[in-house]
């Protein structure tokens, strides 16, 4: 019999997992004295070891580990595993190699030309959201001048509702005939004919970026959120949506608002 200390150390791995691995099912000491708990292992069991070691370094988890060591290990099944783990592998791969490139490329900025991005990005999904809002087409040069009355308008209608008007969001959508604005508060209630209901679809992949205070400098943080889709690799893909994080102050200095420009790979 091995004690765990020699036990482990043959197998390389450490106490802890032994014991893991124990409570899991997966390796199960051959004796356990009942007065001390301490477990011993007979060498044998190295054999089933170094099949779990070999299947944790090919990624698998304890529950794919315990299938292929119960049900034996079928080149068939092994096969069909492996095929869906190296898909895993290479999706990590294709991650981390993106997460490199903007590394390499924050790094160069930094270094040639002695400056930070001022506006942080980052690429997430957006869930689904549906509002209670209004719409509106206009001209590009009327945007800022509509999109306030419309919320306004809403409010009207939903002011006297408890957390109806905790969520803002404008979607804004590029026409051939200038920019349609829908405008709304996410909403839970039931449908009512004195404004609509409007369901933004679930985005699989954004990239966002926070504006801090007034609105008559967004632009230049839209402007920073495009150039970054360009330099990662994306094209938008569908409508921009604002989501109002704090929009309280007349004047817009403490206001914060998300930019969310859906994007896809070309």
């Amino acid at each position: 019999m091995l004690s765990i200390g020699a036990f482990a150390q043959i197998g390389q791995v450490t106490h802890r997992m032994l014991r893991h691995w124990d409570t899991a099912g997966l390796l199960v000491p051959a004796h356990v004295d009942e007065s001390s708990g301490y477990r011993s292992y007979d060498p044998s069991q190295l054999e089933r070891l170094h099949r779990i070691v070999a299947l944790r370094q090919l990624g698998f988890g304890l529950d794919d580990i315990a299938q292929i060591l119960e049900q034996g290990i079928d080149a068939g099944r092994l096969a069909a595993l492996l095929r869906v783990r190296r898909a895993e592998v290479e999706e990590e791969h294709r991650v981390a190699a993106a997460r490199l490139v903007d590394v390499e490329r924050r790094l160069h900025l930094i270094e040639s030309e002695k400056q930070m991005s001022t506006v942080e990005i980052i690429e997430k999904p957006l869930p689904a959201v549906r509002l209670a809002a209004h719409t509106a087409s206009v001209p590009p040069e009327e945007v800022g001048a509509t999109v306030g009355p419309l919320f306004a308008s809403i409010e009207d209608v939903l002011g006297d509702e408890c957390g109806a008007l905790a969520t803002p969001i404008a979607q804004y959508d590029l026409t051939d005939d200038g920019m349609r604005i829908t405008a709304g508060y996410a909403y839970g209630g039931a449908p009512r004919a004195d404004l609509e209901i409007v369901d933004l679809p679930a985005v699989e992949l954004a990239i966002c970026g926070v504006h801090l205070g007034a609105m008559d400098r967004i632009r230049e943080t839209w402007s920073a959120v495009h150039a970054e889709i360009i330099a990662r690799g994306f094209v938008p893909s569908g409508p921009c949506r604002e989501l109002y994080v704090r929009a309280v102050s007349d004047d817009q200095s403490d206001w914060v608002t998300e930019l969310q420009q859906p994007v896809v790979r070309p």
